[in-house]
């Protein structure tokens, strides 16, 4: 995995990469009011309970997209003293108010709904078909533009693009990929009931397919809600990017073996590095701190992310004094390489 693929400079992909989630979020927020009017004004004209199951799904996906819209604006505001890693969580945070969002006011009205109208028939199936035909459509254009942000992505990366959804620690694009696909599903499910309501007579089916609305929006809030606390509690990299970090790592000239190694995102963009290496015996603090500088540039250039690394020397003998020196040093060494980063205020 290679940061500079493309030539460009992993900062300027960044921007290009918030400002393509900022796009997909717009136009699927943009997509569910069209479609949220739609099925409301639908459900209501036929009395479908699957219609109403929708609109309601839908106001929920763009209540969504206005947490998810906030989640890329606070998260790209720049480091200070207060938050010297900058504001990347932010991302999992409104990530996390979407699943909410999610699940009670779409899930919940869903099965509600479903419950209350499965003796209750819808009366006017044209206007419902011509609806969820408009919705279709909308709903589609969004699923297409997030898919295909994440699999540009994944193609950048190097992976599969099912293999990228499940890693990616970007989970405003995930939302929204989610949210599409969820309502791209929906809309089958409210089809499907009221075609089996209309052969059949039974309003059982309209009901069912409001409740399997209902089901379904459970099970991606669950699963945003799980990816959003993972990462707020504290997620590693990737194993490609460890792969990476490692391989960049062991072969710095005068490091003898790296002895441990944690990450953790603090951000989509945004991984700490913190490593445990024992150097060479003749090692000097002047050489630990080229050591740290090189390791802290090379991982600059091939991550995809922006690491703020940490590198806790231990020489391969008991050095004494020295060893301690050693150390101090490069500690001094990596907070300032830190703190030159930060934006002065």
């Amino acid at each position: 995995m290679t940061s500079s693929s493309a030539g460009q400079p992993r900062a300027q992909r960044q921007a290009e990469s918030r400002e393509s989630t900022t796009r997909t979020v717009l136009i699927a927020g943009l997509a569910n009011i069209i479609v949220m009017i739609a099925k409301l004004v639908a459900g209501i004209l036929t009395g479908s309970s699957a219609m109403l199951a929708e609109a309601a799904h839908s106001f929920a996906d763009t209540l969504n997209q206005v947490f998810l819209f906030t989640s890329v604006r606070q998260g790209q505001r720049p480091a200070d003293e207060e938050h010297p890693f900058g504001y990347g969580q932010e991302r999992y945070f409104w990530s996390l108010l979407a699943a909410f969002g999610i699940f009670i006011a779409g899930a919940g009205f869903s099965i509600f709904e479903g419950i209350l109208s499965l003796h209750t028939k819808a009366n006017d199936f044209t206007i419902a078909y011509v609806v969820l035909g408009v919705c279709a459509i909308a709903e589609g254009t969004s699923f297409i533009r997030a898919y295909g942000q994440l699999r540009g992505e994944a193609h950048r990366s190097h992976t599969h693009t099912l293999e990228h959804v499940k890693t990616s620690r970007d989970t405003t694009v995930k939302a929204a990929l989610f949210e599409d696909t969820a309502a791209v599903i929906g809309l089958a499910l409210a089809a499907f009931g009221l075609l089996m309501q209309q052969l059949t007579g039974s309003p059982v089916w309209d009901g069912g397919a409001s409740i399997a609305i209902g089901v379904l929006l459970i099970v991606v809030a669950f699963r945003l809600g799980m990816d959003s606390r993972e990462l707020l509690i504290g997620r590693s990299a990737d194993p490609k990017v460890l792969e990476v970090i490692k391989e960049e790592i062991e072969k710095t000239p005068g490091v003898d073996r790296l002895l441990g190694l944690q990450t953790m995102h603090v951000g989509p963009d945004s991984l700490i590095v913190a490593a445990r290496v024992a150097l060479s015996d003749d090692s000097s603090a002047d050489q630990v701190e080229d050591l740290s500088e090189d390791i802290d540039h090379r991982l600059s250039e091939r991550l995809p992310v922006t690491p703020y690394v940490f590198i806790d020397p231990t020489q391969t003998a008991s050095g004494g004094d020295d060893d301690t020196d050693v150390r101090q040093a490069a500690v001094q060494r990596s907070a300032a390489r830190r703190d030159s980063r930060q934006p002065r205020t």
